[in-house]
């Protein structure tokens, strides 16, 4: 039986489901660089070059093993422009028995590949994903019944369904989660180590060549490129990481500091979502490193927390909600995503610093991503669509599955608080605190009121203000508007006007 395989480009494991079984002497491996996926929303500059570098790497690899491969560059004269189209032609050229592929990780991809079988009149065998720890079917028949699918409890059943750091039936250190500890702002002198780099090859630089004169008008800087785009260079960052980072990830991994965009994060999120490291060694390093007295528990359960609990977790919510989920804008948001989302052109330094780092290097850790960008947009009731594009297109590591929850769920709280059971809204004494970014903004985070005074301040109170009637019953909100309760009239005029003149400078396209 002569098969054809396709790879996706999050796909690049030597152990994904698709190459299972595969016969070097009759089936054929096809990978292909194509428009149509590298423009659907346009794409950070530098996430284009990695996946493609990551690839073509990744091609050589299988053609040292002795595999054919059928390789399409986005240059090729003949290139098809879109999957449907490049297996089309692969078709067209060779008589195949069947097509095998692994389960997307995109809705729209997967339709797509279901109607493959009647339009190309060839057996398609989409398998299973089996680089995650939990498959749709198994989160599913996890969520059957329950009334909330809070992350915690998935976690915790993950934990005892994989034996992670587990003691019998009871957690290691008696508890299941450690966030209290997790939470220290940055210290005075506090160092952060060089993050992992590796100089760009010849391949590499070819990419990056390829983007420069096909993605030119697309967001975000193309160099200093200095990503792995092999799983040996992969292996190499996540050692740096467990070496150097994960000691201190824990305490320090909800802190920002201007001009040190890496902190304590491992930056492996890129290598995990395209397939050049699994979750599962990832996780078993970490454990390594708690036993082996490498690192203490709260950074090791916290960084293990974020992989085996949020990461299949928020897969998990993305496959049972699709594609309805997709839809969802439970606060009715409608403002359109503003230009200071690209060009960093903004006087509020937290803002300003968070975009130009994403555009410097299509990166920005957790809290930047929630509790900067992400607060902003839930507070200036940015409209969903626009929101979740932009941190797709942004970021080397966002693939639909996991950037929509994460958005639309944890950021916007569109989903009616499906994912999280309260907004992470948040004024701006939560950024002084575990910022220093304050200290360089226009504006003054100690004052409430004014033109001068810090935005998400009173954009904060405006929020709850407008949204009492859906968040003034929600048990974890009871001391905000306990708060708000004792606010005099006065002052929450004085709220609903700064926001009104603020919101109609950042509509004007004024400079905020």
């Amino acid at each position: 039986m002569k098969t054809l395989r396709l790879i996706l480009g999050d796909q690049l494991s030597h152990a994904i489901s698709s190459l299972k079984d595969c016969n070097p002497e009759s089936d054929t491996i096809l990978m292909c660089e194509v428009w149509d996926e590298a423009t659907y929303v346009k794409h950070h500059k530098k996430k284009i070059a990695f996946l493609f570098s990551a690839m073509r790497h990744f091609a050589g690899e299988l053609v040292q093993s002795g595999f054919r491969v059928c390789y399409t560059k986005l240059d090729d004269a003949d290139n098809a422009g879109s999957f449907r189209g490049e297996i089309r032609r692969a078709l067209a050229g060779e008589l195949f028995d069947r097509i095998v592929v692994t389960f997307p990780g995109e809705y729209r991809v997967l339709k797509d590949m279901e109607a493959w079988a009647e339009d190309f009149g060839v057996a398609v065998d989409i398998r299973p994903d089996d680089r995650f720890l939990s498959s749709p079917e198994e989160f599913s028949a996890w969520a059957a019944g329950r009334k909330q699918l809070r992350m915690e409890f998935f976690y915790r059943d993950m934990r005892k369904r994989h034996a992670i750091l587990m003691n019998g039936t009871d957690p290691v250190g008696g508890q299941w989660n450690y966030d209290p500890d997790n939470r220290q702002p940055p210290k005075d002198g506090i160092k952060i180590p060089k993050p992992f780099s590796v100089p760009p090859d010849e391949i590499t630089r070819s990419c990056i060549n390829l983007v420069a004169e096909r993605f030119g008008d697309h967001f975000g800087d193309l160099e200093p490129f200095h990503y792995a785009v092999t799983r040996d260079d992969a292996l190499k960052a996540l050692d740096h990481f467990m070496t150097e980072r994960l000691e201190n990830f824990g305490t320090y991994q909800d802190a920002m500091l201007q001009g040190e965009p890496w902190m304590f994060h491992s930056h492996i999120s890129f290598y995990l979502n395209c397939g050049l490291l699994l979750p599962h060694e990832v996780i078993i390093r970490a454990e390594e490193a708690y036993y082996n007295q490498i690192a203490p528990l709260n950074a090791v359960e916290g960084f293990i927390r974020q992989i085996l609990g949020w990461r299949e977790y928020v897969r998990g919510l993305y496959w049972l909600k699709m594609p309805d989920y997709a839809r969802e804008n439970y606060l009715g948001a409608q403002r359109a995503l503003p230009w200071l989302y690209w060009s960093g052109e903004t006087k509020m330094n937290c803002l300003r610093q968070c975009v130009m780092e994403t555009k410097a290097h299509a990166y920005a850790h957790h809290i930047q991503r929630l509790m900067v960008l992400g607060n902003f947009a839930l507070l200036a009731g940015l409209d969903p669509d626009e929101v979740n594009e932009w941190y797709l297109v942004v970021y080397a590591d966002a693939y639909e599955w996991v950037e929509m929850p994460n958005v639309s769920g944890m950021i916007l709280y569109a989903d009616g608080g499906l994912l999280a059971s309260k907004p992470y809204a948040a004024s701006g004494a939560y950024i002084n605190r575990m910022s220093n970014y304050c200290k360089n903004c226009s504006y003054k985070v100690a004052k409430k009121n004014g033109a001068d005074a810090c935005p998400f301040n009173y954009l904060y109170w405006d929020f709850f203000l407008r949204h009492a009637d859906v968040f003034r019953t929600n048990p974890r909100l009871a001391h905000t508007y306990r708060t708000l309760g004792a606010m005099d009239d006065e002052k929450k005029d004085a709220v609903r006007a700064d926001t009104k003149r603020f919101f109609r400078m950042l509509d004007q396209g004024e400079r905020v």
